[in-house]
């Protein structure tokens, strides 16, 4: 036995032995995430072989840097490498198990978000986890025990071809990769394929160069480069419809955010009780115009993102929030043009400030007043999850709401509708699906609790006397149940959920209440791109003069392709996923050429938003009638309320902890 471990001991001081023992164990650890954590839809041998060698090539060039220790330090520098790459990918397994996406850098960078996500990935961590770490415990097992010595110097020779061995690794990966999959790297929105084909560290690579390369782009940018954007523009530019427009001039207008609210949800039962009576009673209501084929078109912002593309009529971004990258831009937004036309803008939020930038991004939006987490009563029976409940939100936001010099302009955003979908006891009395997964068997308990702070706060409205004067426009913002919980939706939904099935779930209703107007069902495809100019037209603005990528869902002329951030799409006629085309509604395979004019449009619109966004183009367009915002107008952090407005009392010790916390 003691020969034995004299043998291992020596055998593991040799220069190269732990250094490729442990890039052994790390190939193997990748490997088995690609297989059991992550979603690649591998589809043929070469694809497999691929995710083989993938992770080589990057595990070469990191470990390498720890070849230029000498001693015991190399051992050591070979443990922080392991522990950090260990981290990232085990964060991307958390990440990946709600969003069904992988971290950018963005996301990493912005770590002001971190307190309010940490519930979630509470949520979604599991004991076992601890076997992602277990190679790292076992180098420094090694360490510790004296069982790794103070190993020989390696020749920089011998480093330098080790990295050329990366090198080489990494061509070979891409160059097989392009053979089945051309142009990876120039054509492609969604990194599932980045992953798939070139592995989770090239492809944060890849990421990281791609976010440095994005950021100076607006540097050198110049009013020549909207030449492109304004001629696409006008020539997919629809005429508002003249019945419409114009209906509700003059009157104010709230947005209010549904979290996570699909459309499926909409004439749902569980155990012969509705889900959402009240929002299944405006469906049919006289003056409300409900929107069933709207999509939602949410990038890694999530909720951001819907609030820009509703504000901005602007593709969010492919990596990334606009939120976080792009917050300082010059933006001809909602609020910022209804600003100019004598209306008061402002936000409700039960959370701080500063989640998701909006302290910064709602300054270049022109919203003058900002009401977060330091205005309402954040006391323990009012907070769960992310925020204020959504029931002490409305009922304490109202007073501020009745206090805004109208016509004004609000958005107000939920919370309670949230991941891991839970809610305090004796908030909601409402059955389960009973399925044997616990978020989605949740989903419908918040999703009933919205419902129910929905009515409320319409009956609110109408005491104040507001709700005549006032159109209210409801959103959901993004999906609530991703695909990891397919199986469990199956049993809701009594279909099977495949590629096709889960495009159709990125429904989100839309509700347009505007009383005194003749609302419809209106079954047009569309999404929240759509939304900025059907409001806008419905009040009498004409949109002309802005760059809006949507187009108005109550035109004759509307247009009905519907682009996904990844580059999917749907249309009434034809959906395609992951670059396969399906025919609507059956879902049935079609040849690729029904989608191609349609995937031509939306590769062209895509790429010209986001030539808007990175480049900041705005600032070198000034629409007619319209005065760019100047950021130094608004200030959040003073007193927003009208000294003769008596605000809710609230223990500021309390709501400034929660801040902290979420």
């Amino acid at each position: 036995m003691t020969v034995m471990r004299e043998q291992f001991k020596a055998q593991m001081n040799k220069p190269w032995t732990l250094f490729f023992g442990v890039i052994l164990l790390f190939w193997l650890k990748t490997y088995a995430v690609y297989q059991t954590e992550f979603e690649l839809g591998i589809k043929n041998g070469l694809q497999s072989f691929l995710l083989i060698l993938n992770p080589i090539s990057s595990l070469l060039f990191f470990f390498g840097f720890a070849l230029f220790f000498k001693g015991r330090k190399r051992a050591w520098a070979i443990l922080i490498i392991d522990f950090l790459l260990s981290f990232v990918l085990y964060a991307n397994v958390v990440y990946y198990r709600f969003f069904n996406d992988f971290i950018t850098l963005p996301t990493v960078m912005h770590t002001n978000d971190a307190g309010e996500l940490k519930d979630s990935a509470y949520a979604l961590m599991n004991f076992t986890d601890v076997i992602y770490f277990v190679d790292t415990l076992l180098i420094l097992g090694l360490i510790l025990f004296k069982v790794v010595k103070p190993q020989a110097p390696i020749k920089r020779k011998k480093i330098s071809l080790l990295f050329a061995s990366a090198a080489v690794f990494f061509i070979v990966n891409l160059g097989l990769a392009e053979t089945d999959r051309p142009e990876l790297l120039t054509r492609s929105f969604d990194r599932t394929y980045l992953v798939k084909y070139l592995g989770q560290f090239n492809y944060q690579i890849f990421d990281a160069i791609t976010t440095i390369k994005s950021n100076s782009q607006s540097a050198f940018a110049s009013s020549d480069d909207l030449t492109d954007v304004r001629n696409f523009v006008e020539a997919n530019r629809t005429e508002p419809n003249p019945e419409y427009f114009g209906k509700a001039e003059g009157k104010n207008v709230i947005y209010i955010s549904l979290e996570s609210f699909q459309t499926f949800v909409i004439g749902k039962e569980v155990n012969g009780q509705e889900v959402t009576p009240f929002l299944n009673s405006l469906v049919e209501d006289q003056n409300t115009f409900y929107f069933d084929n709207i999509f939602g078109q949410v990038g890694q912002g999530k909720t951001s993102d819907a609030e820009f593309m509703m504000a901005n009529s602007l593709y969010s971004l492919p990596s990334g929030s606009v939120a976080m990258e792009k917050a300082r831009n010059t933006y001809h937004a909602q609020p910022a043009i209804l600003e100019q036309r004598g209306y008061t803008t402002s936000s409700f939020h039960g959370n701080g400030k500063t989640f998701w930038n909006r302290d910064e991004m709602y300054k270049s939006f022109g919203i003058q007043k900002f009401f977060d987490s330091s205005y309402y009563d954040m006391s323990e029976e009012n907070v769960h999850n992310y925020g204020l409940k959504d029931k002490p939100f409305f009922e304490e936001s109202m007073p501020y709401l009745e206090n805004l010099e109208e016509p004004f302009h609000a958005k107000m955003l939920t919370l309670s509708n949230h991941f891991p979908f839970t809610m305090d006891e004796g908030d909601v009395d409402f059955p389960t699906p009973e399925t044997e997964d616990s978020v989605v068997n949740g989903y419908f308990q918040t999703a009933k609790y919205m419902d129910e702070s929905i009515e409320q706060f319409f009956n609110d409205l109408k005491e104040s006397g507001l709700y005549e004067d006032t159109v209210i426009v409801m959103y959901g913002d993004h999906y609530g149940i991703s695909n990891n919980h397919n199986k469990a939706m199956e049993k809701v939904m009594g279909k099977e959920m495949n590629p096709y099935e889960n495009a159709q779930m990125q429904r989100v209703p839309v509700f347009i209440t505007a009383p005194g107007v003749e609302g419809k069902q209106v079954h047009k495809y569309g999404g929240q791109i759509d939304i900025r100019d059907t409001v806008l037209h419905l009040l009498g603005v004409e949109t002309d003069e802005f760059i809006s990528f949507g187009s108005d869902l109550l035109s004759e002329d509307h247009r009905e392709i519907v682009p996904f951030r990844n580059g999917d799409f749907v249309t009434p006629e034809v959906t395609s996923v992951n670059e396969k085309c399906y025919a609507n509604p059956t879902g049935e395979k079609v040849d690729s050429e029904a989608c191609e004019n349609a995937g031509k449009y939306v590769k062209e619109t895509l790429d010209l938003s986001d030539k808007v966004v990175y480049g900041d183009l705005l600032r070198f367009y000034d629409p007619e009638g319209f005065t760019p915002v100047d950021r130094n107008d608004y200030n959040y952090n003073v007193n927003q309320i009208d000294p003769e407005q008596e605000a809710p009392e609230q223990p500021k010790e309390q709501s400034n902890e929660h801040s902290k916390e979420h």
